[in-house]
């Protein structure tokens, strides 16, 4: 007789599946041979409508699937250690918007579950927020995460020099208070240059993971290649697309931004849309 499972029961199932994959990051390191497509994907040029309507379809399938309700559960845990630690000091506050413009060096890792979904949805099949955590059981499983471990490398670097940075022009000890933090970053100098070199160092990381990942992920999933493959493929994407891969990139860390403001609890909201429009912008750039 079917009994209706908790979600405990249901977690568990899913960290099994996850462990009976997981030999696929061992062959997606360098062990045993990844299946690969014997054709290398073909990529096409875009233009602005293109980003317009792609936005139009992850909206979509927003409002169809309420994906809101899985990052509800991934983001409200660090909406809270943000605030705890908010509420004991101010050591947290210059590493804000660098945690905030950062969002965007692991969003293509994070949004994999959203790609799957208008996945699914883009072929008929029934949907569930519950399908987004079915990556665990796909092929491509541990290729997808070393290339997302890559992405959160990159971030926790960008972490680390957006704190370096803050040493070496308001720092090295935190901010006093809020307001303190705000005249010195606007009205001096050194805020000022903190800045100019946060933003253009903070873009050079953001550009890279562009270039990395724009549609490496969703092209991980949607077919069997390695992760060199998906990577080199992205990387084509750019080339062949400088300018709306440029405005898409803008459109990305801008919507983060905006998102991440009060609490980062905007992006509830922000993320799925971004997310599944990044499906729908693999779609264009890479035809079947």
């Amino acid at each position: 007789m079917p009994t209706i499972r908790n979600p405990i029961e249901w977690g568990l199932e899913q960290f099994k599946s996850a462990g009976a994959h997981a030999s696929a990051v061992g062959h997606s390191l360098g062990g045993q041979k990844v299946v690969e497509s014997a054709f290398e994907p073909q990529v096409r040029r875009i233009a602005a409508a293109d980003l317009r309507d792609v936005l139009r379809k992850g909206l979509e399938d927003f409002a169809a699937y309420r994906s809101d309700v899985v990052l509800i559960c991934l983001l409200y845990p660090l909406v809270g250690l943000v605030a705890a630690r908010l509420a004991f000091g101010y050591d947290l506050l210059p590493l804000l918007f660098p945690l905030a413009s950062g969002l965007a060096l692991v969003g293509p890792a994070t949004a994999v579950g959203l790609y799957e979904i208008s996945r699914r949805r883009e072929q008929g099949l029934r949907v569930t927020w519950a399908d987004a955590f079915a990556i665990v059981r796909a092929p491509a499983f541990g290729a997808i995460a070393v290339l997302g471990l890559l992405l959160f490398a990159i971030f926790f670097v960008w972490l680390a020099t957006a704190q370096w940075i803050y040493s070496a022009t308001l720092g090295p000890e935190p901010p006093a208070s809020l307001s303190a933090f705000l005249r010195d970053l606007f009205t001096t100098d050194a805020g000022w240059t903190m800045i100019v070199v946060g933003v253009g160092v903070g873009g050079a990381f953001a550009a890279l993971v562009l270039a990395v990942s724009v549609v490496s992920f969703p092209l991980l999933l949607d077919r069997e290649v390695g992760v060199r493959r998906a990577v080199a493929t992205s990387l084509r994407a750019v080339m062949v697309n400088p300018g709306p891969m440029a405005a898409w990139g803008a459109i990305v860390a801008t919507a983060l931004i905006i998102g991440s403001i009060p609490l980062f609890l905007g992006l509830i909201v922000v993320m799925p849309v971004l997310g599944h429009a990044t499906w729908h912008l693999y779609r264009r750039v890479v035809p079947r």
